[in-house]
């Protein structure tokens, strides 16, 4: 499993971001092949991210391209740059 993180620092809605990533990548997303999960988070301060999982590297990096692509498109009034982005391998798992 591998995860893509999102962080992004400068956001004047985080409830609007969401609301709009909800709606919108969401559903792109769980349109890509491998998709496990989204999940957006508000930090405070004007930091706010994602967490997106995918069963392969290959499946998270292609959805992150679609996703960056996706923000450029529909975020850009409510974020201020782009956000830093992370992929990597999960090498443990805890569950309730």
């Amino acid at each position: 499993m591998y995860l893509v993180i999102r962080k992004f620092n400068h956001v004047t809605s985080m409830a609007e971001a969401a609301r709009r990533a909800e709606s919108g990548l969401g559903q792109l997303l769980k349109q890509s092949p491998g998709f496990l999960g989204y999940y957006v988070f508000d930090a405070g301060d004007g930091i706010g991210g994602s967490v997106t999982m995918f069963d392969t590297r290959e499946n998270a990096n292609s959805a992150n391209d679609k996703a960056l692509a996706w923000v450029r498109a529909s975020l850009m009034d409510v974020v201020n740059g782009e956000p830093e982005t992370i992929v990597g391998e999960v090498l443990a798992v805890v569950t309730a």
